[in-house]
């Protein structure tokens, strides 16, 4: 049998006449693409593409593209382009921190990534707020920041790094 992909969904060919049959989605779990072996990556993972939290940024920047160019006020374009710029980010983090020689310089990549989304959703708040952006779009889009934050949160946590909270200035003593 052998296996297509196309997207999110996974298709097998099947029988003399090389139908396509629809298989379910594409899991975490499945070997590297291409070579077919399993992961040589000390964290379990072996492609981007068979991270999950890949699979739900790239569906957030494309859902917060597809917005976005509904901005069409001139004096609005900064923030267009500020939304699409931080939604790319967020994939385009975990893309780059998977292809990394450890699992350290990953979580450096991941944090990037979180704090995009951090970013992404303070824009989604401006737009929904000076009205360029629907009630409706901005509460999905803020829902998919937030669940793909968590995401890498825990991400982060499996591998070992848990993302650092930002440490407050402590008084200096007296002198």
């Amino acid at each position: 049998m052998q296996l297509f992909s196309w997207g999110l969904i996974r298709w097998r060919r099947s029988g003399q006449n090389g139908t396509r049959v629809r298989a379910r989605e594409l899991t975490v779990a499945m070997k590297r693409w291409g070579s077919g072996k399993p992961s040589a990556a000390p964290w379990g993972v072996s492609d981007f593409k068979n991270l999950h939290v890949w699979h739900k940024a790239h569906a957030l920047a494309l859902h917060a593209h597809r917005v976005a160019t509904g901005i069409r006020r001139s004096h609005d374009v900064s923030l267009r382009s500020q939304i699409i710029r931080a939604a790319m980010s967020i994939p385009a983090n975990i893309v780059e921190g998977r292809r990394q020689e450890s699992e350290r310089e990953f979580a450096r990549f991941l944090r990037i990534a979180l704090n995009s989304g951090c970013e992404l959703e303070y824009h989604l708040i401006v737009a929904r707020d000076i009205g360029v952006m629907s009630e409706g779009d901005s509460s999905s889009l803020l829902r998919e920041v937030i669940e793909v934050r968590k995401m890498i949160h825990g991400l982060l946590n499996k591998i070992g790094d848990p993302p650092r909270r930002p440490q407050t200035a402590s008084p200096r003593p007296p002198v």
